[in-house]
C-alpha cells in the first residue's frame, strides 16, 4: 500500500515520497487553461494548499513529478514561469508593523532566489518591483499562488488590530491589478470572503470558483475516489473490525463525508479521512485544528443555536463577501465548515440552498465544543455524563436527571448563572442534541413557540424551560406545563403518543417534572 500523505502539504514530497495521490489535475488542467485570476474558498485541513503547491510545481515546469497523472500528456512542458507563491499562515500579521515586516523580509528573500534586488520601503511597493523585474529578467508572464488570504484578517476580528490589517492589505494586492500585464495567472485560497480589507476591495475581477459546479470536487475525496484510491486501507480496516467492506464504507460516509457546494456531489473531509486510515478508529480529527476561538464566543454572547439544530434556508447572497464587522453566522458557519449545502433549488429564478451539519465527526465535535463554551464542563467526562442524562430521560428518572443538570452547571462560572432563559435553553439543546436526539428548538406555531420537541422510542416529547430568578422551582414548573397545555403546542403531533416535560432553573436550582397530555 502507498504511504498515506497525513501532514504532507508539498507535491513535491508527496510524488517523490511516493505517498498516495487521489489524482486532481482534470480538474487543475481546466482552471489553468480557462481562466486567469481565481478564488477558492474552503475549510481549513481540505487540501488548500496542496493544491497551491501543485500549481506551483506545474507553472516552474517539473514534469517528473506529474508522470501518470491526467495532465502530463496534455500540458506543454517547455514552458516554465517565475512563481511568486505567499503562504499567510508563514507571515507574521499580528500588527500592521509586524505585517510589513515580515513580507519585507519574505519578498525580499524570494527576489534574492531570482538574482533581484528590491529598493522599495514598503512591501506593497517591492510586491510591485517584484512582479515588474521577474517579468523583465525571464520574459516570461508571473504566476502568483496566495494560499490562505484571509489568514490575518480571521485573527484580527473584534481586535484592535484589525485596522493595521485594513490599511495593509487592500494597498498590498493593489499591486496586483496594477501589474495585470506582467501576470499569466493568479490562484489565491483561503475560508471566508471578505469585502473592504481584501483582495475583493482590490481587484473586481476574480472569479470565485468557490460554488461552482465544476470545481465542487476540487479539494476533498468523492465517493469513487474513496473506494478506488483507498481500497486496500477499507478492506484492512474491515478485517480489523471483522465486519464486510460495504459495512466500513457505510461507517466512514457517515463519520467523515457530505461536504458539499452544489448540494448534488459530496467529498471527504481528506484530514479526517487520512487520519482514520491510520489509525483505524472512529473519532474527531479535524475539527480542534479549525475552530476560530471567536466562533465559541459569537455563539455564548448570541445565545441563538438554531443554525446546528435545524436546517437553513437561504439564497446565494450568503455566500458573497462580508464585512468582518458585521459577522453573522450563517456565512461564517459555511464558509468554516460547520455548515455545508444539502439541498439546492430554484425559488423565483433565484437559487436557495439548504445548509446543514455535513456529518458525525462535525456534529458531535461542535456539540462538545459549545458545551465546554457554554458551561466549562470537561471534555473527557462528557461521554459518562450523556449516557447517565439519556437513561434517565428513558426511564423518566427526574431526580436523576436534575442531578445530572445540577453536575454539569457546577462548572459554570458564578457570574453567568441566572444570566437569562435564553442562556440555559441554548444549554439544553446542546445537550439533547449531544445525547443523539433529532431535537428541534424554537418551533414556531399559531400560538408561539415551542422551546424544544423531539421523538424518543415513538414518543413524542415537547419540552418548556423557565427561568426565574429567586422563583421557586415548582412555580416555574407548573408555569412550562400550563403554558404547553394553554398554547396547544401537541396539537402538531396529536397522531402520536405525547409527553410534556417542564424544567426549571432558578439560580442555581434545578427541577424536572414530565406529564401525559
Amino acid at each position: 500500500m502507498k504511504k498515506l500523505p497525513i501532514g504532507i502539504q508539498s507535491f513535491s514530497n508527496l510524488r517523490k515520497g511516493d505517498y498516495l495521490y487521489v489524482d486532481k489535475t482534470a480538474d487543475i488542467h481546466r482552471i489553468v487553461t480557462g481562466g486567469h485570476i481565481y478564488f477558492l474558498s474552503r475549510p481549513r485541513r481540505f487540501g488548500k494548499s496542496l493544491l497551491i503547491s501543485t500549481l506551483e510545481e506545474l507553472f516552474k515546469g517539473n514534469s517528473e513529478l506529474f508522470e501518470g497523472l491526467y495532465i502530463y500528456d496534455k500540458w506543454d512542458w517547455t514552458q516554465s514561469y517565475p512563481v511568486i507563491r505567499i503562504d499567510w499562515t508563514a507571515i507574521q500579521h499580528f500588527s500592521k508593523e509586524e505585517m510589513e515586516r515580515d513580507m519585507s523580509v519574505f519578498l525580499k528573500s524570494l527576489a534574492n532566489s531570482y538574482g533581484i534586488s528590491l529598493f522599495s520601503e514598503y512591501a506593497s511597493g517591492m510586491f510591485r518591483e517584484l512582479i515588474e523585474n521577474l517579468y523583465q529578467k525571464t520574459g516570461k508572464k508571473v504566476v502568483v499562488l496566495i494560499d490562505e488570504y484571509d489568514v490575518p484578517i480571521l485573527d484580527a476580528i473584534g481586535k484592535p488590530e484589525m485596522e493595521g490589517v485594513r490599511e495593509f492589505l487592500p494597498n498590498f494586492y493593489r499591486q496586483l491589478k496594477a501589474n495585470d500585464n506582467c501576470l499569466r495567472f493568479i490562484f489565491l485560497t483561503g475560508i471566508s470572503k471578505f469585502s473592504k480589507v481584501s483582495i475583493f476591495s482590490a481587484l473586481n475581477s476574480v472569479n470565485d470558483i468557490t460554488m461552482s459546479e465544476k470545481y465542487v470536487s476540487l479539494c476533498g475525496y468523492t465517493q469513487q475516489e474513496l473506494e478506488c484510491y483507498f481500497a486496500e486501507y477499507i478492506e484492512e480496516t474491515a478485517r480489523k473490525y471483522g465486519e464486510t467492506t460495504e459495512t466500513i464504507v457505510d461507517a466512514i460516509r457517515n463519520w467523515y463525508d457530505g461536504y458539499s457546494w452544489d448540494g448534488e456531489t459530496s467529498v471527504y473531509n481528506p484530514f479526517s479521512t487520512l487520519l482514520f486510515f491510520e489509525n483505524k478508529v472512529f473519532s474527531n480529527y479535524w475539527f480542534g485544528t479549525g475552530t476560530p476561538a471567536f466562533l465559541m464566543e459569537l455563539f455564548t454572547k448570541r445565545n441563538d443555536l438554531s443554525v446546528l439544530l435545524q436546517p437553513v434556508h437561504v439564497g446565494s447572497d450568503a455566500f458573497e463577501s462580508w464585512d468582518p464587522d458585521l459577522v453573522t453566522e450563517i456565512p461564517l458557519l459555511f464558509q468554516t465548515g460547520y455548515l455545508t449545502v444539502k439541498g439546492q433549488k430554484t425559488v423565483d429564478w433565484e437559487p436557495e440552498y439548504t445548509l446543514e451539519m455535513p456529518n458525525r465527526e462535525v456534529r458531535m465535535s461542535m456539540q462538545n465544543h459549545l458545551l465546554f463554551a457554554y458551561t466549562s464542563y470537561p471534555l473527557e467526562n462528557v461521554n459518562g455524563l450523556r449516557k447517565a442524562m439519556q437513561r434517565q430521560i428513558l426511564l423518566n428518572d427526574m431526580e436523576g436527571l436534575e442531578n445530572s443538570l445540577r453536575k454539569m452547571l457546577a462548572h459554570v462560572p458564578c457570574q453567568l448563572h441566572g444570566k437569562s432563559e435564553a442562556y440555559y435553553h441554548s444549554i439544553f439543546l446542546v445537550w439533547m442534541s449531544m445525547l443523539g436526539f433529532n431535537i428541534q428548538g424554537e418551533i414556531s406555531t399559531s400560538r408561539g413557540r415551542i422551546d424544544a420537541v423531539w421523538e424518543q422510542a415513538g414518543t413524542v416529547v415537547v419540552a418548556e424551560l423557565k427561568y426565574g430568578a429567586g422563583k421557586q422551582t415548582e412555580s416555574l414548573l407548573d408555569e412550562a406545563l400550563a403554558q404547553i397545555r394553554d398554547r396547544r403546542y401537541c396539537e402538531k403531533y396529536i397522531d402520536r403518543p405525547i409527553k410534556l416535560l417542564g424544567i426549571a432553573f432558578s439560580g442555581e436550582e434545578i427541577a424536572c417534572r414530565t406529564e401525559p397530555i
